[in-house]
């Protein structure tokens, strides 16, 4: 494979967004999901779309794609805007989303179908792409008879062969185990540096930090609040195999990191005066379980000074920086810890939490929970209440002005895990209300 430097080749606008918003139906008026993005995906480069859940990113990629309409603002493909779906771009899933009952080849010849392409022609095109993409000997097969990698190189035969300009990808690899999801991104950056690769860029959707600078030329880092918005961007410039154990990319993963976890040097904490009240609408509760937490905290405190390097405890525990990003995101609301640089540092509280037995332990974190915006709402709620009880509905009409169903359902789970094992109120499922424990 070419050691070569990412973004030579980079040439004309084949994608352009400009003052693109999007906004769906909320219970009380629109609900905006994207605000303001302007983003230029050129030939010959690899762009990553990188963010945490609620950020935007699968929804920037399907209105860059035409799956979706744009709320404000224009896409254009090749100068012109887009009125449907986009003709130069193809898409993979990260569900797969094969047709069963149909083979391997018949799957891929799908999207040629759709343009018309008469069978001897498409059943040649087909054959090509999945020999390409590492499937041949499988044509026949069906996708019941596939593991999860051999499904996922189907749907990116089924996206190649119809040559697309542009190739999405909405986390293509994140449904695979981590050994099938290394492979697989080594042999399309093998194909990408090769020349073979059918596509003249690629949009990458990813939640995965390290996947995005392994594999991207720029890296577009999307913030959430209080809609999705870029946050900054990054050239990778290292050439190619990138060694992710180098210094210059953990230097590039590290500053991703500050930007993601809002502590780069032009992004003030929320608690810094002049960024206005928190408040449950501006500061949403990461989907981190008590546990979860806890044992972060109980971690950190092992190490000198109750502090650690954020990469070298992911390396120790052996996960991604980005897997531990719902935990850190907790214990900095909780107050219990702060990232500085990139370190994690556990505060006085966190010290003392991190150390304390169940019953201590439960009264620090429920201090801790009442700083949260979400908590103490509930819990403020529940006290002002008649019968100091309410149904979780009127939660869910609060956060509905802010987040998505979904994001409502998640931050509540949330919130509730965390009211309850600090006993500051309690749930029932079958009734769906909240009631203070006193």
């Amino acid at each position: 494979m070419a050691d070569t430097t990412a973004s030579a080749s980079v040439g004309e606008v084949l994608l352009r967004a400009e003052a693109l918003t999007k906004s769906y139906a909320g219970a009380d008026g629109e609900l905006p999901v994207l605000g303001g993005i302007d983003l230029e995906i050129r030939a010959g480069e690899i762009v990553a779309l990188l963010g945490k859940s609620g950020s935007g990113k699968s929804t920037l990629l399907r209105c860059l794609a035409g799956l979706l309409p744009v709320s404000s603002g224009a896409v254009a493909y090749r100068g012109e805007p887009l009125t449907g779906a986009n003709p130069g771009t193809a898409m993979v899933f990260q569900t797969f989303a094969l047709l069963p009952w149909l083979t391997v080849q018949q799957n891929v010849e799908l999207g040629l179908e759709a343009k018309g392409v008469p069978a001897k022609e498409r059943a040649a095109a087909a054959v090509q792409a999945i020999d390409l993409i590492g499937l041949d000997g499988f044509e026949s097969a069906y996708p019941k008879e596939l593991s999860g990698g051999m499904r996922q190189r189907v749907g990116f035969a089924r996206a190649l062969v119809v040559e697309p300009d542009v190739l999405m990808m909405d986390e293509p690899f994140s449904a695979l185990d981590v050994l099938t999801a290394e492979n697989l991104r080594g042999e399309l950056m093998e194909l990408w540096e090769s020349g073979q690769f059918p596509t003249r860029a690629v949009v990458l959707v990813t939640h995965n930090i390290e996947e995005a600078v392994l594999m991207a030329d720029r890296v577009v880092v999307l913030g959430a609040r209080p809609y999705g918005t870029i946050r900054e961007t990054f050239t990778v410039d290292l050439p190619r195999p990138r060694d992710r154990q180098s210094a210059a990319f953990e230097r590039i993963v590290d500053a991703i990191y500050e930007v993601m976890t809002g502590r780069a040097k032009d992004v003030p904490k929320l608690s810094e005066p002049g960024t206005g009240r928190r408040t449950p609408g501006n500061t949403p509760v990461p989907p981190a379980s008590v546990d979860g937490l806890s044992g972060l905290a109980e971690i950190v405190a092992q190490h000198d000074e109750d502090r650690a390097d954020v990469a070298g405890l992911a390396d120790e525990l052996g996960l991604e920086v980005d897997d531990l990003l719902p935990q850190i995101d907790a214990l900095e609301l909780l107050g219990l810890a702060e990232v500085e640089g990139g370190d994690l540092a556990l505060t006085e509280l966190g010290s003392a939490y991190a150390r304390a037995d169940v019953q201590e332990s439960k009264r620090l974190f429920a201090q801790a929970a009442l700083a949260v915006p979400l908590v103490a709402v509930i819990t403020s709620s529940l006290t002002h209440a008649p019968d100091q009880s309410l149904r979780a509905g009127f939660f869910r009409d609060l956060l509905a002005h802010h987040y998505t169903s979904e994001q409502v359902d998640r931050q509540l789970e949330t919130a509730t895990d965390w009211g309850r094992y600090a006993e500051l109120f309690g749930y029932h499922a079958d009734t769906e209300e909240y009631r203070l424990d006193m």
